[in-house]
This record gives structure tokens, C-alpha cells and sequence, in this order.
């Protein structure tokens, strides 16, 4: 492969589809000054309902052209079918939330005076030009949520996408211009890291949005917190999945797969660690492995070669530290076997970014807790019981920004996304999602 930065290559062969080239120095500046002029011409002069009309036509768009955009992330990193499909839609659904409920978000909020005569209101505003590093592994949904509040908002939007992603990035540049957006609302870059360092530097620059890795997050920090920006980050996450009793085991081993192989086991908030009682232990894992066993077949590729590789690498440490794998076979490019962990350290705290789960046994509810606790990510956890005041009381000790009990996949447009620790602060979706980068501006008349 030549050096251009941004390329599609198929994981499931290898094969360099296209490569695209990495923007200019000027292409930055032309694309950082349009969305300049773009929030001080566009923004101001259009109201909360023309841009809800336009989120509202880009969801359109999205159900439109869902099968075309479905195989473009098949190409671009090895996404099967039904799931990319599902993507376009949940993202389609995502930016309607917002056509639906900005101007209710948005209205202006009257704050009761304790002493004196006249008015106080918060109205919310737009604050500028935002910027959006975003990741491969669900590269509409990511950009949903971040660029739906948004534009909405009156903010406007560079875009920098993952360098595996170029196709994907410019279909939706194109959705973008074809709902009506004007130049400048939404500029897609084929940026280095070096040119976007630049950019959060750059004065025009009023927030910057992050979904990546932990090493992503404490750079693209370190350069807006000395530039004063604000950001929000949404990082990793080593989410506990805990099983302390069940009605139907089968149900909840189900559950369990489910939440730790959507997206081939590349997702953020996916159950990493599961974590489960002893008296029920024995049983779980053996149905639990058998059910990972058998989805060896029709296994999807992970993002890239190096992933596997990645994942490899991790898989052999937690081995050669005493751990005991059960796998479905051998990697190939890519693709790696299905797997299960057990008799891992209790301080085994990587992130396995794909088919292989970790299974815990613990004595009770207290050190299952300790135990999930026992990590440096915060994003999402996992608790199954049948006992509604034990999940209660359990959910309110896990240190995580969202704990879905008895379910998986639960997640909604209208439900607030986002961690605590290293993976992360700030929130997207929901009406929290439209409150990050705004100018809560109080009026008070006398």
C-alpha cells in the first residue's frame, strides 16, 4: 500500500478496495473557514424548525440509500449485513429524535427570581464551529449522534473520520449537501493527526467531540484543555456483565452472547467481563461456551488484520498469566476464532476488542461488585437477577455512566450514552446529548 492515510481495505480478503488522499494544509484551512462562515451566516439567520426540517430530510436519506450504505462499512470493516443495515436505520432514528424534540430541548427556560422585581431566562444557543474524531466501528452511528444535536443546535461541524472509513465519510458528506445543508454546515477531512492538532488548537475551534481509544482521549484533551476547549470523550470500557441468579439460564446465556458479540465484539459498551456467582457458575459456563463454540461458522472478520493481531497478542498474555482459553480454532487475517476465558486475575483489566469473553466466578453479590468495580473504565455494565431490590441496590453501587439490568441491547435514541473513570465524560444522545455544546445564556431584565 502506498502512504496515503485513508484507504478501504476489506478485511475479509485484504484487498485494497481505494485509497484517498490526505487532505492539504490549505484543504483544512478552506474546510475550518467555511464552517466558520457557515455558523456565522447559516446559523444565525435560520431557526430551530428550518434545521429540524433538514435533520429530518438527512433521516430520510439515510433509510433511502440504507443498502448502499450497509455495503459500503461491509467493505470498510468487515460489518455483516443485517447489522450494517440496522446501523443506517438506528442512526436514521437518531437524527428524527432530534427533527422531533429540539425545539422542546431547546426552548427557553424561565428561572424563578428569589428576590427582586422583573425576569431571568436560560436561552439556549449555539456556541461554533465543532470538531468530530470519530471511530471505525460504527461509523454512521457515532456521527449521529454526535452531528444530529448539533446541527440542530446551529452548531457547525469538521468532521475527521477513522482512517479506514474514507467511503462511509463521504457518503454522508453527500447526504449532507443532498438534504440541503449549505457549504460549510457539515466538511468531511481526510485529516493527519498532525493537521487536526491544528485544528483544536485553532481559535475558530469551540468544542471537540472524541470516540476513540484512551491514548486518543488524553491527546486530543491535553491539546484542547491547554486551548481552552471543551470536550467530550467517549473512551473504552470494560463492562461487567454479572449474573447473580436467573429464572432461565438459557435466556440469560443468550443474553450474555448477545452482549458480547454484537458487532463481532467490537463495541465500546459490549459485556467484557462476565461475572457470575458460583452456586450457578458451573452451569453457566458450560452452556455459555457451548453457545460461543457454535457461532465459529459465519463468524465475521474483525476491522483489520492488525486488530486480530491485536487481540491475539492480548488473548496469549492472559494465557501465559494463567488463564484458560477454549476456542473454536485459529485466527486467519482477520477473521479470529470464537473464544472463551476463563481462570483470568482478578487485575486482568485490558479491553479485548472482539469474539473472545472473559468469565469470573465470585462467592456473592458483594464481590461481584468489588469485582466489576475493579477496572479503570466506567462506561456501561450488565446486571442480571431476579431480585428487583438486590438490581437496584447492585446498579446504584457499579461505578458506570449506564447499567441496564436484566437486558442487552436496551440501549435508545432518547437514553443518555456515556462513562465515567477512563472512559470518558460528557454525554451524547437524549436530551443530554443536545446540552454538551451549548451557550446556556441567561437574560435577566430589572
Amino acid at each position: 500500500m502506498s502512504a496515503s492515510l485513508y484507504a478501504v481495505v476489506d478485511p475479509s480478503t485484504g484487498e485494497l478496495v481505494k485509497e484517498y488522499p490526505t487532505a492539504t494544509d490549505e484543504q483544512i484551512e478552506q474546510a475550518v473557514a467555511a464552517a466558520a462562515t457557515a455558523f456565522r451566516q447559516w446559523s444565525k439567520s435560520s431557526t430551530i424548525a428550518e434545521r429540524a426540517a433538514l435533520i429530518r430530510r438527512v433521516a430520510e436519506l439515510h433509510n433511502e440509500r440504507k443498502d448502499e450504505l450497509a455495503r459500503i462499512i461491509q467493505r470498510e470493516m468487515g460489518k455483516p449485513l443485517d447489522q450494517s443495515v440496522g446501523e443506517v436505520e438506528f442512526s436514521a432514528a437518531i437524527y428524527e429524535y432530534y427533527a422531533d424534540n429540539a425545539e422542546k430541548f431547546l426552548a427557553d427556560e424561565p428561572i424563578e427570581l428569589l428576590d427582586g422585581e422583573g425576569s431571568a431566562v436560560i436561552k439556549r444557543g449555539p456556541v461554533g464551529v465543532l470538531l468530530g474524531i470519530m471511530p471505525w466501528n460504527y461509523p454512521y452511528y457515532q456521527v449521529a449522534r454526535f452531528a444530529g444535536p448539533n446541527l440542530v443546535l446551529g452548531n457547525t461541524i469538521v468532521l475527521k473520520h477513522a482512517p479506514q472509513c474514507p467511503e462511509s465519510a463521504a457518503a454522508l458528506q453527500q447526504i449532507y449537501l443532498d438534504a440541503g445543508f449549505p457549504e460549510g454546515a457539515y466538511v468531511n477531512v481526510y485529516a493527519t493527526n498532525e493537521q487536526i492538532a491544528d485544528v483544536i488548537a485553532d481559535p475558530r475551534i469551540q468544542g471537540v467531540s472524541l470516540t476513540g481509544s484512551e491514548r486518543a482521549g488524553a491527546a486530543v484533551a491535553e491539546i484542547a484543555g491547554r486551548n481552552l476547549k471543551k470536550v467530550v470523550l467517549e473512551l473504552g470500557g470494560s463492562d461487567p456483565f454479572i449474573v447473580l441468579s436467573t429464572a432461565d439460564m438459557d435466556a440469560t446465556v443468550d443474553a450474555a452472547v448477545d452482549g458480547r458479540f454484537e458487532n463481532t465484539g467490537q463495541a465500546c459498551n459490549a459485556a467484557k467481563r462476565i461475572i457470575v456467582v458460583a452456586d450457578i457458575y458451573d452451569e453457566f459456563v458450560e452452556k455459555f461456551t457451548e453457545k460461543v463454540l457454535a457461532k465459529a461458522d459465519g463468524l465475521a472478520p474483525l476491522s483489520s488484520a492488525a486488530a486480530a493481531e491485536r487481540l491475539d497478542d492480548q488473548v496469549k498474555r492472559a494465557v501465559d498469566g494463567g488463564a484458560k482459553l477454549t476456542s473454536s480454532g485459529e485466527r486467519n487475517g482477520a477473521f479470529f476464532p470464537a473464544g472463551v476465558l476463563t481462570n483470568l486475575a482478578a487485575d486482568f483489566g485490558e479491553e479485548l476488542f472482539g469474539p473472545v469473553a472473559s468469565v469470573y466466578k465470585v462467592a456473592d453479590e458483594d464481590e461481584a461488585v468489588e469485582l466489576a468495580n475493579n477496572t479503570p473504565f466506567g462506561l456501561g455494565s450488565y446486571v442480571f437477577t431476579t431480585d428487583i431490590d438486590q438490581a437496584r441496590r447492585v446498579a446504584d453501587k457499579i461505578d458506570a455512566g449506564m447499567v441496564f439490568v436484566n437486558a442487552v441491547g436496551a440501549e435508545g435514541v432518547e437514553l443518555p450514552f456515556g462513562g465515567v473513570k477512563r472512559s470518558g465524560y460528557g454525554r451524547e444522545l437524549g436530551r443530554y446529548g443536545i446540552d454538551e455544546f451549548v451557550n446556556k445564556k441567561l437574560i435577566r431584565i430589572v
